[in-house]
């Protein structure tokens, strides 16, 4: 049986996991990993590999992988990637989606993750590039600014993000505006810096090299 993205956007027990982690990542202090994230990481994760000419099929496990890579953090923010692909193998399963393309979906967000993962095949290499890239002021969950952590500071600062894929030139680039009065380019490295190694392999995984500007100058 093929199960399809729509199936999952709209799954009662994956929404109820991502809606939880995201309450306990709140409570924490962490950034927002609601559906809004999910969403967005699952229609960036296709769209880099239906821009790259893979097939629908690939494309829509990349979307799946998206939505349901931070299911682990119902659990516990710490190894919430493998945590997260045991959740995604067991519903999956339940679905009655073919095993191949579970274990696809399971091994790309079991590999998200900076501090375990790495891209080891195109789904795995789209997701981590939709996941990392995805920096944007109204990610910030705390409501006072005078507490904000690093992370909270670059993603409050980001005035604009976005990933363009070239399939000719085999380029992803980032593109990133920051408010510099609230965010340097170099308090934005000193967080994202494994990230940003970790999408550059990401985009080799996939053929491409990868680019990253910000604030009009380039940096990689």
């Amino acid at each position: 049986m093929k199960v399809d993205y729509q199936k999952i956007l709209h799954d009662e027990e994956v929404n109820a996991l991502i809606t939880h982690g995201n309450e306990i990542l709140k409570e924490l202090g962490y950034t927002e990993h609601s559906q809004k994230h999910s969403a967005k990481a699952a229609a960036e994760a296709g769209r880099i590999l239906q821009a790259l000419g893979c097939s629908s099929r690939k494309v829509e496990l990349a979307k799946i992988a998206g939505y349901m890579h931070d299911i682990g953090n119902s659990i516990n923010r710490h190894d919430h990637a493998h945590t997260g692909a045991i959740l995604a193998y067991q519903i999956l399963q339940n679905r009655g989606m073919a095993m191949k393309d579970i274990l696809t979906v399971t091994t790309a967000i079991g590999h998200h993750d900076e501090a375990t993962g790495t891209a080891v095949d195109e789904v795995s290499a789209a997701l981590i590039l939709a996941d990392k890239t995805d920096v944007r002021r109204n990610r910030v969950q705390n409501a006072n600014p005078a507490t904000f952590d690093i992370h909270d500071r670059v993603n409050y600062a980001a005035l604009s993000s976005e990933l363009s894929v070239d399939h000719e030139r085999k380029v992803i680039q980032m593109t990133l505006e920051l408010d510099d009065a609230i965010c340097s380019v170099m308090d934005y490295f000193e967080i994202f810096l494994q990230r940003m190694i970790m999408c550059k392999r990401a985009a080799e995984k996939l053929g491409c090299k990868f680019k990253l500007h910000a604030n009009g100058s380039k940096l990689c």
